[in-house]
């Protein structure tokens, strides 16, 4: 049994909140400086090129890449030989969003309840995933969601009969209904299967792999080429104004279902899609 104190849990998380708000992903930035070499539109070319130029300003002055620092999601995967000593997980991971968004100096946007909206005054509470893996070592990684791209994600349950081309067409109709506002060129997270909040949890754990990998079956992988050409084609190009470059990518991942259902849910991330991740 491997002991991981809430003090170290807690100083990662809040050292994670600044660096995912402030460093923009190496494969992000290379998918963007692609998108900038591809690009055929004029102005989409400059929007491009003034995304990449502000993610340079962020990371020199470690400010925020975007105004929108975002609702702090936090998946942890917990080997099943660690003891978490000193303290309750979740206020550890808490306490290490209040530090970090005090810290980093980064907008707090948490409404207490979501009718009333009162502030809580340091974006807490995270929205914390934990899953129990095998070994002694405890993986976080913190995914600040902006509510720009938040607000564009959307669920359906589909028919069985509606098969691939029912999901496909769910997929690309979401991303068509999004347009400007999630803040293209975006990435596309998607979750075929399981249950209805298990689609909703894939689509958002999607948005986490690195772009430019493909999914591991060839299957699949097919069907996230086939949507990203397809998504490009919608001609919504960066920020709205028009282009080929309106998805970076798109990320399928799957689950077994029931015999009745086939649930996707499509969780939508902007050109920033901020995530960091730590193994203690």
């Amino acid at each position: 049994m491997r002991e991981i104190p809430c003090a170290l849990i807690t100083t990662a998380i809040s050292e994670m909140c600044v660096s995912a708000n402030c460093l923009l992903a190496g494969d992000i930035r290379r998918a963007l400086a692609e998108a900038h070499k591809r690009e055929d539109s004029p102005l989409g070319r400059e929007v491009l090129a003034t995304l990449l130029a502000n993610a340079e300003v962020a990371a020199d002055r470690m400010i925020p890449i975007c105004q929108d620092t975002g609702m702090a999601v936090v998946f942890i995967e917990m080997g099943q030989e660690v003891h978490i000593t000193g303290g309750s997980l979740v206020e550890a991971v808490n306490l290490g969003v209040a530090r970090g968004y005090a810290q980093g100096y980064l907008r707090k946007s948490v409404v207490r309840d979501p009718v009333r909206r009162e502030n809580t005054g340091d974006n807490t509470p995270a929205v914390i995933h934990c899953q129990i893996v095998v070994g002694d070592q405890l993986k976080v990684t913190v995914a600040p969601k902006g509510f720009g791209s938040e607000n564009m994600s959307a669920l359906k349950m589909l028919k069985p009969a509606q098969g691939l081309d029912g999901v496909k067409e769910f997929i690309l109709d979401t991303v068509a209904a999004a347009g400007p506002n999630p803040c293209p060129p975006i990435i596309v997270g998607a979750g075929v299967g399981g249950t209805m909040e298990m689609a909703a949890l894939m689509a958002k754990q999607a948005l986490l792999r690195p772009v430019g990998e493909i999914h591991p079956d060839p299957f699949w992988g097919e069907v996230e080429s086939e949507l990203l050409a397809a998504a490009n084609r919608l001609d919504i190009g960066p920020a709205g104004f028009g282009g080929r470059t309106t998805v970076l990518a798109v990320h399928i991942n799957v689950y077994p279902t029931h015999i009745a259902g086939l649930p996707v849910a499509v969780n939508i991330g902007c050109h920033v899609t901020r995530h960091a991740e730590r193994v203690l």
